[in-house]
């Protein structure tokens, strides 16, 4: 597979990289694991100093930084800066608070008929990370700064299309005072990921990305009796009741379909809303997708930058063609823009029905589907109606409905009169086919290490 910087809103390649062969993969393996075994004994004071030091850099370094994410996916400048800050406060997360989340657990020995038991918390060892482009540096990040903070030491396989950033990234946690090797970019493409996973001085693997993906490296991990954690895709429901402060809730769709340019696992995707607001929302919505600026995303003033790959447009054109030829309308968009680059206009699309391949698979680009609903268990039955149960959002001001949205919501993420996003302070991931197991907080910690039971007699 081709490594290459490619400018999507241009379509040039400003880049290229020769992939490692199998020998280099091999001995960067080999570095890894050996750091790993003094890594592992440093103190928590320490590398707290040094993932301060790479959030000051992020910090420092945010303008050129953007710029380089823009350049190489696409997102709105402004985004990418936002990204940028968001991964450098993550870090200063970890920095504070990884060794009160790692501290030794007591057990009540009279308990256990001992003199004392706990349980102490450590680093695996080599963990790989396989990471998507749509948040470059921040899906990297907040995988990254729990498994260094544990003593843990990490392999990136980053996605073939942001090498420049995945390098930029290796260099910001060196140059912070991270030991040589404690963090690597692997430029290789996605044929070697068995390669390295099923190397056995590689304990783990993260991966963030699609459901195929997932199935792949979870299927090898399984083989190698590994440890895995999966982030896959989503397509959460936005349900927007009849209390619903409609003026917030429309702004808010907006910005959750449109984030990123469409292209979030946690965006909203579906949209769904009682029969009793239906007309006013979708007025609104329709309205307010059609009037953002599609652009350069270098220009401040751009909303919606191109997507980031050519395939990546090509795909959500076949999604909504097919929906169209089973009967569903478009209300705004729905089809490509003219010009140079890989732009896709925010498109709102109604009568969506299981006989399109939409409503199962998810749509990664600006396309939102539309549904009307009579109450709130033909929501929560909508809602529901999907493989993936990652994030979700519902907008209600009645205490009732939002303790039933609460309750049956089958989503890793349940956010009430909100956007889903992502804390440092609270756990993320999904459930049913959007993965398994959870990154942030204190799970995202502990996810990378070994819970040793000790007891003494």
């Amino acid at each position: 597979m081709a490594i290459a910087s490619i400018n999507p809103t241009t379509g040039e390649t400003e880049r290229t990289f020769e992939p490692f062969s199998a020998e280099e993969v091999a001995g960067r393996i080999e570095r890894a694991y050996e750091a790993a075994n003094t890594y592992q004994h440093t103190s928590f004071a320490d590398r707290a100093g040094w993932l301060r030091a790479a959030a000051d850099l992020l910090d420092a370094q945010a303008d050129e930084i953007a710029e380089l994410i823009t350049r190489e996916m696409g997102k709105p400048v402004a985004e990418a800066r936002a990204e940028t800050g968001k991964c450098a406060s993550a870090m200063r997360f970890y920095a504070e608070n990884a060794s009160r989340f790692l501290t030794d657990h007591p057990i009540d020995p009279s308990e256990v008929s001992a003199s004392k038991a706990y349980v102490r918390w450590q680093p695996l060892g080599v963990v790989l990370a396989v990471m998507p482009w749509n948040f470059p540096l921040w899906q990297v990040v907040r995988f990254a700064a729990p498994a260094l903070m544990a003593g843990n030491v990490g392999l990136l396989k980053h996605a073939s299309n942001v090498p420049r950033t995945a390098l930029k990234l290796q260099d910001v946690f060196l140059d912070a005072g991270f030991p040589p090797d404690v963090f690597q970019t692997l430029l290789v493409g996605s044929d070697a990921v068995e390669q390295v996973l099923t190397d056995p001085r590689v304990a783990a693997v993260t991966l963030t990305g699609s459901e195929a993906a997932g199935r792949s490296v979870a299927e090898i991990a399984g083989r190698e009796i590994k440890k895995s954690v999966l982030e896959l895709g989503g397509s959460d429901p936005f349900v927007v009741m009849p209390s619903a402060d409609l003026e917030s809730a429309v702004a808010t769709a907006v910005k959750a379909r449109c984030q990123n340019n469409g292209q979030s696992c946690i965006a909203a995707k579906r949209f769904i809303v009682h029969t009793d607001v239906a007309t006013e929302f979708r007025e609104l919505f329709v309205k307010r997708m059609s009037a953002l600026t599609i652009g350069d995303p270098l220009d401040p003033d751009t909303d919606i930058g191109p997507l980031a790959t050519e395939q990546g447009r090509k795909d959500v054109e076949d999604l909504v063609e097919d929906a169209v030829r089973h009967g569903a309308s478009i209300l705004c968009g729905g089809e490509r823009v003219d010009g140079p680059g890989w732009f896709y206009p925010p498109t709102v699309i109604t009568g969506v029905t299981p006989a399109m391949r939409m409503y199962r698979e998810e749509v990664f680009g600006p396309v939102a589907q539309l549904f009307e609903v009579p109450d709130i268990g033909t929501a929560i039955d909508l809602a529901n109606a999907t493989d993936f149960g990652l994030g979700s959002n519902a907008w209600t001001t009645d205490p009732d409905e939002q303790r039933r949205f609460v309750a049956e919501l089958e989503a890793g993420q349940v956010f009430i009169n909100g956007m889903t996003t992502s804390y440092p302070a609270l756990p993320f991931g999904g459930v049913k086919h959007s993965g398994y197991g959870r990154e942030l907080a204190d799970l995202g910690i502990r996810e990378f290490c070994n819970a040793k039971t000790v007891w003494v007699g």
